[in-house]
């Protein structure tokens, strides 16, 4: 699933893309896609002719101001991905105009195509099919963007903050840091990137944790997740960038996915993969004991 880094680095691309753009016409050939309003044609009828005003980020959501004080939100949840480029609907089907993105096949899985009024298209490719996007009123946003913790890397999420925000809570630190309404935009990804950064236990009770080791893994989210947006994201799996290309981050991987290959830090251990609460955890068992 695209996680801060991947959403922000979509965030920043399409900025230079569709700001100041106005939505023609909208495709889909996945109705269930569209959580609000309850219809496609609903949907369709609202959006079009609405000016993009602004485009930015609150945890995993991207969000599109638009004119007339609606915000149209999309979640790329596990598989999806935004595009940007050149579609046609032929025959109620899409078709490339031109190449470029869908030379890869992981960019072909398109279910809602947004035409622009440059000509050019925003397009969402999602292999499962749970994306969603939703056309929200300011107070609708507000009721859905309620429930998230604090953004990760706002000035203003302080040591103190993050010391305070999850000592609150009870659990492991894995967990923990993946919980939306704690702090919002940290994975299945990072989690273990961050968790090996700061020498921590994934399965580490929160009550057990020194501020010390509170400390370090404050440090290691601002480092990792810094490191993530300008690498461009990861692209293990199904995320590229707008341009359908890959990030960066897969490459500088240390822990995550890395079952049965020797710690990164040389100290003998080897990487295990573990379940926990239904998801995996990866960490060294050397220098991340409990």
């Amino acid at each position: 699933m695209p996680e801060l880094p991947e959403v922000e680095t979509t965030v920043r691309n399409l900025n230079k893309k569709v700001l100041g753009r106005t939505f023609v016409d909208v495709w889909t050939d996945f109705k269930n896609i569209i959580k609000k309003p309850e219809s496609f044609e609903e949907f369709k009828n609202q959006i079009r002719g609405r000016k993009i005003r602004r485009v930015w980020r609150r945890g995993k959501n991207i969000l599109l101001d638009l004119s007339g004080d609606k915000t149209l939100l999309i979640h790329q949840k596990l598989t999806g991905h935004l595009l940007y480029g050149t579609w046609g609907i032929e025959n109620g089907i899409w078709k490339p105009s031109e190449k470029g993105p869908l030379e890869e096949k992981v960019n072909t899985y398109i279910h809602l195509l947004f035409n622009l009024d440059n000509g050019k298209t925003l397009a969402l490719s999602d292999l499962r099919k749970f994306a969603k996007a939703e056309l929200l009123s300011k107070e609708e946003l507000g009721k859905e963007l309620s429930i998230l913790g604090p953004e990760l890397l706002e000035k203003n999420f302080t040591f103190e903050k993050f010391k305070e925000t999850i000592l609150k809570k009870k659990g492991k630190i894995k967990q923990v840091l993946m919980d939306q309404t704690v702090i919002a935009g940290i994975g299945n990804i990072y989690s273990d990137e961050i968790l090996w950064e700061a020498k921590i236990h994934p399965f580490k009770e929160i009550k057990k944790l020194s501020d010390e080791e509170i400390k370090k893994i404050y440090e290691a989210i601002k480092k990792i997740l810094n490191r993530a947006i300008k690498l461009k994201g990861d692209s293990m799996s199904d995320y590229r960038l707008i341009t359908g290309e890959k990030g960066g981050y897969q490459k500088f991987q240390k822990v995550y996915r890395q079952e049965g290959n020797p710690c990164k830090r040389l100290d003998g251990g080897i990487i295990k993969r573990v379940k926990i609460g239904g998801r995996s955890a990866h960490f060294c068992p050397i220098c991340q004991k409990m």
